[in-house]
């Protein structure tokens, strides 16, 4: 029988003696209530970006999808699998959140796979397919010939936010939602090297950093 990994465990040590020792009450109200997240977050699979952290939530506070590049397909009800699509409409549907987010970071893998798919597997493997969603508006950043290869890719890891919001409009659950003033669609933008975030003008598309030390 293989070990299971030592810093894992080590890890989960640490939790149980801090964080769970702290919050106890409250893990044990979430699992006798259940979960009642306000906001559902889409961020990248990439380990520098997890949302709780960079949110400082709590248990239950927030719902997380994360998968490639932090991308949402179009609204596509066919045969296929679609898992970031049912994790979208369970958390709009059954769970009643009132916020989305769609969480991009600098530096993201995915994101340059679209600009350079020499970097994907022979064939391009799941990742190629899945990235393709972005090959549009990969190709409209590429043709900006203004920006260096690290200004593409920037540009296109915050066009590929925007995108997605675009593309959860085309679910007919959050469309009418939306229109409804139940449900707001968001998007941000987070630089791992500096700790910051880059919030998402949801008229202009333009992104600026909020006052850390103000609400």
């Amino acid at each position: 029988m293989k070990k299971f990994p030592k810093n894992l465990l080590d890890g989960y040590r640490a939790f149980r003696a801090g964080t769970y020792a702290n919050e106890r009450e409250l893990y044990e109200k979430l699992a006798e209530e259940g979960q009642a997240p306000e906001t559902l977050v889409i961020a990248c699979s990439d380990s520098r970006s997890a949302p709780g952290t960079i949110f400082n939530a709590l248990p239950g506070e927030i719902f997380v999808v994360r998968n490639v590049a932090n991308l949402v397909p179009p609204h596509e009800p066919n045969a296929d699998d679609h898992a970031t699509s049912a994790a979208i409409e369970f958390a709009v549907c059954s769970i009643g959140v009132k916020n989305i987010v769609v969480l991009g970071h600098c530096g993201c893998s995915g994101v340059k796979a679209a600009l350079d798919p020499s970097i994907l597997p022979d064939g391009g493997g799941f990742t190629g397919k899945w990235i393709d969603m972005l090959s549009p508006v990969a190709s409209e950043v590429a043709a900006d010939r203004s920006l260096s290869p690290a200004g593409q890719q920037e540009a296109l890891e915050r066009k590929s936010i925007a995108n997605s919001i675009v593309n959860m409009r085309s679910f007919p659950f959050i469309a009418e939602r939306e229109e409804q003033g139940r449900l707001s669609l968001h998007g941000a933008w987070f630089d791992v090297g500096s700790g910051e975030l880059w919030v998402m003008d949801s008229g202009s598309g333009d992104f600026f950093r909020p006052d850390p030390t103000h609400a």
